[in-house]
């Protein structure tokens, strides 16, 4: 099965790191984000990968063009300024009338892929997204005037389900993508959601964005702990 990774973004938020080099080439414990992302994918035998470029599209291919694998890699020019939807439509004459897989090249996690892929199909609808509960980030407070009357450290289950990337597509979600500039998180989403044809796998294991300098030392303290169940 085809993996689709979109890795053209600006990358803004941690531009600390990006005004020299993409997001997805950003290193957690001596590797780009995106190489821990295709481990992933690769664990599970999905080797066959569609990676859609942008801003400093040249770095990730001076990247994978000066390291070997057993993965097919093809790198796609989706332009500068392309939004998510435009870049995934852009790869539409690759992916064929093919059910396939896509994610996003700032976020890892240990989600089962073959759960993910069996769930889709037993679903039968056109997209699969994996929901994530959204890491906790700060203690919860009440006031009543200027006194604290509720204090909890919080925790993930204070959060709901947010959008966590691996995708499992039909190709005929394309036809709801219409040009460069559609964000594939507001209208084709929304379209999909209102045909009910877009279903939630629950991954209650870990998963981590690329956001900020904070979720890199998160992400680079985890790894080097060697946390994830699988090999990195």
């Amino acid at each position: 099965m085809k993996v689709v990774i979109l890795a053209g973004g600006f990358g803004t938020r941690l531009s600390e790191y990006t005004k020299t080099i993409p997001k997805p080439m950003i290193e957690i414990n001596g590797k780009p984000i995106i190489y821990h992302i295709m481990k992933l994918y690769a664990k599970y035998g999905y080797k066959d990968f569609y990676i859609a470029l942008g801003y400093k599209g040249e770095f990730i291919k001076k990247y994978f063009n000066k390291n070997f694998f057993d993965w097919k890699i093809k790198l796609v020019e989706t332009g500068k300024n392309t939004m998510t939807g435009g870049r995934l439509k852009r790869l539409k004459k690759y992916i064929g009338n093919e059910t396939f897989m896509m994610t996003y090249g700032d976020g890892l996690s240990n989600v089962n892929l073959k759960k993910l892929l069996k769930f889709h199909k037993k679903n039968k609808k056109l997209v699969t997204l994996t929901a994530v509960r959204p890491p906790a980030r700060f203690g919860a407070l009440k006031l009543s005037g200027q006194r604290v009357s509720y204090f909890k450290e919080k925790s993930k289950l204070d959060e709901g389900w947010i959008n966590g990337g691996y995708f499992i597509m039909e190709p005929e979600f394309f036809k709801y993508i219409k040009n460069d500039g559609t964000y594939l998180e507001r209208e084709p989403m929304e379209i999909v959601t209102k045909k009910k044809q877009l279903m939630a796998f629950r991954h209650n294991g870990f998963w981590q964005c690329l956001d900020t300098k904070r979720d890199k030392d998160t992400l680079d303290k985890i790894l080097k702990l060697k946390k994830l169940n699988f090999d990195l």
